[in-house]
């Protein structure tokens, strides 16, 4: 078992095919397990799973663990006189490749695996690069269909009653708005526009969604949380229904007595018996190679 000590921790930063620098903090460890890929919710700092990062290089002898910000959140800010407006896709099509191929530049070839809280689990399905995963594990993915949540009418207050005329005022929407990070305000529009279909972003067709989803051959888990208002197993089955070509798993996990994970906690280290080593087991192919020697 490896020490912390034992892991180099960088602080980043790469590319984007359109020249966007991304903010990315770099876990290398000693072992020669795999490379794992952590792309966040969205609104929510990279930081958020640095944690989880240490614990695969330094308990779990993964190689090396990427953690980034999509651009327009927290430290991937457009540099100066950059003047597109990003919007969502931006962060599956442009900047999950990216951290994609950063993570491949350190060891071409490797197994990788990658792991998904909520948005990422749907940018799997948009980034064209699914294939490169060995296993992706989701946590708490979701269509951002209000109606889906356990507070309907909150979330649709938040995001088109007062955030999108933030966003249309001011070019941006605050985190106080209780749906995370500040947010530019042409990514928080796309948003909320997909969020009032109960198909999502697969009623957009400029997205192609259905397809795109189709072309997924990677195995999948999608662990569910009891207490999350926002992925709900409706709006959780409403993304991972897409995925008609992988096989998925589903679990749903319940917090212990006494305590709440809701929409972001899994990561939290007080769960990391609990939560995080049957996941990570998942990952590594334990179940698989358990059943190999129990057969």
């Amino acid at each position: 078992m490896q020490q912390d000590a034992d892991v180099k921790r960088s602080d980043i930063v790469f590319e984007a095919a359109d020249g966007f620098p991304l903010a990315g903090t770099l876990f290398e460890g000693a072992g020669n397990g795999p490379l794992a890929l952590i792309s966040s919710a969205a609104a929510v700092p990279r930081n958020i799973y640095a944690r989880f990062a240490q614990h695969l290089a330094a308990v779990h002898g993964y190689r090396a663990v990427l953690t980034y910000d999509y651009r327009g959140v927290s430290a991937s800010k457009a540099p100066p006189g950059w003047y597109t407006l990003p919007g969502m896709t931006d962060w599956a099509e442009k900047d999950m490749p990216a951290a994609i191929d950063r993570l491949e530049r350190l060891a071409p070839g490797h197994p990788m695996v990658g792991i998904g809280q909520s948005f990422g689990g749907q940018a799997l399905g948009l980034c064209g690069r699914a294939a490169r995963f060995e296993r992706y594990l989701m946590v708490a993915v979701m269509s951002g269909h209000w109606r889906y949540t356990d507070e309907p009418f909150k979330v649709f207050a938040a995001m088109n009653l007062i955030g999108v005329p933030l966003a249309m005022l001011t070019g941006s929407v605050p985190g106080w708005v209780g749906l995370g990070e500040t947010l530019p305000g042409t990514v928080f529009r796309q948003w909320a526009r997909w969020g009032r279909s109960p198909d999502y972003f697969f009623a957009d067709p400029t997205m192609d969604a259905a397809r795109r989803f189709a072309e997924v051959h990677t195995p999948i888990l999608s662990i569910g949380v009891e207490d999350d208002p926002w992925a709900t197993p409706r709006a959780q089955e409403a993304i991972l229904k897409g995925y008609v070509n992988a096989p998925v798993e589903r679990r749903r996990v319940s917090p212990p007595p006494g305590q709440t994970i809701g929409h972001l906690g899994f990561f939290r280290p007080t769960f990391r018996e609990n939560l995080w080593e049957p996941a990570i087991d998942w990952l590594n192919g334990a179940t698989r190679r358990n059943a190999v020697l129990a057969s």
